[in-house]
């Protein structure tokens, strides 16, 4: 059984349209699942230490037990947790992917974003 992570926002209407992406981009059987409210600028901000550790443990023990082949990092449109413009939501999934990347240099992390007819894009740096 192969996993990737992705660290996605609570938000159900793009939790099927990014685990069907990641599926197929990493080529895996599962994706395991990191929920919070707009986590893009949780991670881009880098303010709520507690939140920002808690996100780390579970990813920690995403990669340690499954042996995750990737990370993601999603924002998305009319997010209620991040109320940020599309721009800004780029930027801090791409602030978030930098943050990511420094942290676990041997995975391959990715950015990407659901745009308003629930479709998944990757961000590029």
């Amino acid at each position: 059984m192969a996993f990737c992570t992705v660290i996605n926002c609570m938000d159900g209407r793009v939790q099927l349209p990014v685990i069907t992406y990641l599926k197929a981009r990493f080529g895996v059987d599962h994706v395991d699942n990191i929920t919070e409210p707009g986590p893009d600028g949780i991670l881009a901000k880098g303010d709520d230490h507690v939140l920002i550790a808690s996100i780390l443990r579970r990813v920690q023990i995403s990669l340690e037990k499954h042996q995750s082949q990737g990370l993601a990092v999603v924002g998305h449109a009319d997010c209620a947790g991040n109320p940020v413009s599309h721009q800004a939501h780029l930027q801090d999934i791409r602030s978030a992917c930098k943050w990511l990347k420094a942290r676990f240099p041997n995975v391959p992390v990715i950015g990407l974003w659901v745009n308003e007819q629930w479709e998944v894009e990757e961000v590029t740096d």
